[in-house]
């Protein structure tokens, strides 16, 4: 919970070691100025902890999304998602369109596609630093990203006690019907009113750029920017380009 202003939702990826932090903690740069950022950890993901027999699924995601912003007092919010996290943007955005100002959704999931090797492995991750490693160089078009730091950080998540068996909960094999588990009705999405932005990056092995490109033909008021040289960590590798276009997006809606 950072910053002030205009409240904004963040809600993270789906990838192993995840969390809040380590998914916004550059763009949270720009937009801490200007907005008051609120950022979850999911239920399986980072460090919230998870109720004993809890069933992960896209409706269970949804509660905590709802209950959150009941908790911290917020009615309406910019939902800024990334991957997984723009799969349940779109859900909020469908449930409960009155909780939702501007929404915004990068590398996003939530229309059927074919699953990628990338997206396979990622939810297929076993711990290791060796896999660790393998999966950061998935996500990255710049493998001078994938640093021993950030591996062993995103290692040393995924390793802790619980978290891999909730991890491994959530995706198993066969992993496609994961994907459309997480896709949304068409007609749902086309009724989707909220002005959205939709930002891909042209070389995501994750999560591919015709995910984007159907979601732009789906919501009417929608608009779309790709990064070229930009894997599935848009938000990362283009750092300060990301947030000043968020911050130019979002600010028109103040």
């Amino acid at each position: 919970d950072l910053g002030s202003g205009a409240p904004v939702l963040l809600i993270h990826g789906s990838g192993p070691g995840v969390s809040a932090w380590a998914n916004w903690r550059l763009p949270f740069t720009a937009l801490q100025p200007h907005f008051r950022c609120l950022a979850p950890d999911m239920a399986g993901f980072g460090y919230s902890t998870v109720p004993e027999g809890y069933q992960f699924s896209r409706q269970a995601w949804l509660d905590q999304l709802l209950g959150f912003l009941d908790a911290v007092g917020v009615e309406k919010a910019h939902v800024i998602g990334n991957s997984f996290g723009g799969s349940m943007a779109l859900a909020l955005a469908i449930a409960a369109p009155e909780r939702v100002d501007r929404l915004v959704l990068m590398g996003s999931v939530g229309v059927p596609f074919e699953i990628t090797p990338g997206l396979d492995a990622v939810w297929g991750y076993e711990p290791s630093i060796e896999n660790m490693a393998a999966i950061m160089k998935i996500f990255a078009y710049d493998q001078q990203l994938v640093g021993e730091d950030l591996v062993r950080m995103r290692y040393e998540a995924s390793a802790r006690p619980g978290v891999q068996e909730s991890y491994s909960a959530m995706f198993p094999a066969p992993r496609q019907r994961w994907v459309e588990a997480m896709a949304h009705a068409e007609a749902d999405i086309r009724a989707i009113p909220h002005t959205t932005l939709l930002v891909h990056g042209r070389d995501d092995k994750v999560i591919p750029l015709k995910t984007s490109l159907t979601l732009n033909q789906w919501i009417d008021d929608s608009q779309l920017h790709i990064f070229g040289r930009c894997g599935h960590w848009t938000q990362i590798e283009h750092a300060a380009a990301f947030g000043q276009l968020v911050v130019n997006f979002l600010g028109d809606g103040q």
